[in-house]
């Protein structure tokens, strides 16, 4: 059983979530707590795996507990918020202090009707997530390693613990380095506010993704919230496109999208890197593009909040090596300087 406290100013919110979670069988509600306060005396009572938090109550705030929990007393927490567009950077801070994920309130205007299975997918990751994995040293910028014209494309995808992973894979990486496309699951209005983020952290230009972009060097192309993002070759360049369709294992923007499409549109011409996350996205998509004659590289279990996505990828023989979050950037040119395979990786039997 996963025992989950609930942190909310209004009632109407914490009565909610406690019947929409108590549907499930893996999950327990052990309680809830009107503010930060009420919630630091119920955590040293009920011993909860998982915290849901509002970011807007009275006496004090999310973010300022948030901060507070993760050094005292580190406990995974799912944000739970109105998703609304001026809570976005609020948002993408609780990620970067520590926050697992972020997902829609219950019943707010941007809710949409598959808020409980996201909430309880968010909860069951958060249970699973590892925070000692979640803060790693600055890697220096990486500057030694000497980059000849190229035309070939980075495909990155991530969900639960991500956000911080993809910032220290992209943040050393020279202004030169080739164009980057980045599926990040996460919720609409809150991919700008993270490729915002990443731009001011960053060395290379990062912008929320918009259709017909172009995939150019120094570049790099954020998938926003609730579109798929894939590649298209038109003539000598690469641009990306928009489009909505269904959800890929419940997600939309989804990993297997973008890497299906850069394995059919660049092959060889790519490389690919699978990070932390919960479910299988991205596994399957990552084989496309190694029996392409893409060069791939996941994240290993060790520095993973959550070792799902890539250990999925692993076990369909999909990556061609499996590094550390802190080896990726410098593993990553490496793969973009190394010359294009001669032939396609054959099909392996298991897959």
């Amino acid at each position: 059983m996963i025992r989950v406290l609930v942190v909310d100013d209004s009632a109407l919110v914490r009565r909610v979530l406690t019947e929409e979670l108590s549907k499930f069988g893996d999950i327990e509600v052990v309680g809830a707590a009107v503010d930060p306060y009420a919630a630091r005396d119920k955590i040293l009572e009920l011993r909860p795996d998982v915290l849901t938090l509002d970011i807007e109550m009275p006496r004090m705030d999310g973010l300022s507990f948030l901060a507070k929990l993760m050094k005292y007393h580190p406990l995974p927490v799912v944000i739970v918020s109105s998703l609304a567009p001026e809570n976005s950077d609020t948002a993408v801070r609780a990620l970067a202090m520590g926050a697992v994920e972020v997902v829609s309130k219950p019943g707010s205007q941007y809710s949409t009707p598959d808020v409980p299975r996201r909430l309880v997918r968010a909860i069951r990751a958060a249970s699973r997530a590892r925070l000692d994995r979640v803060a790693t040293a600055a890697a220096p910028p990486l500057d030694d390693i000497r980059l000849a014209t190229t035309h070939k494309v980075i495909a990155m995808g991530a969900s639960t613990g991500g956000t911080r992973a993809i910032e220290e894979v992209i943040r050393p990486l020279p202004a030169d380095a080739p164009g980057i496309v980045v599926v990040q699951h996460m919720p609409k209005n809150f991919t700008a506010s993270f490729a915002k983020t990443l731009d001011a952290a960053c060395r290379m230009s990062v912008r929320e993704a918009s259709d017909g972009d172009a995939v150019v060097p120094g570049t790099v192309l954020i998938a926003p919230g609730d579109w798929h993002m894939a590649l298209e070759k038109s003539g000598a360049r690469y641009l990306v496109r928009l489009r909505q369709g269904p959800q890929v294992h419940f997600q939309r923007p989804a990993v297997d999208v973008l890497f299906q499409s850069v394995a059919r549109q660049a092959g060889a011409n790519a490389v690919g890197v699978l990070l932390t996350g919960m479910g299988a996205d991205g596994a399957r998509g990552l084989l496309e593009m190694r029996r392409a004659g893409a060069r791939t590289i996941v994240q290993d279990e060790a520095s993973c909040v959550v070792f799902g996505m890539p250990k999925e990828a692993i076990a369909l023989d999909a990556a061609d090596e499996v590094r550390s979050l802190a080896d990726i950037p410098r593993a990553l040119l490496h793969a973009v300087a190394a010359p294009a395979r001669s032939e396609a990786v054959p099909q392996a039997g298991n897959a």
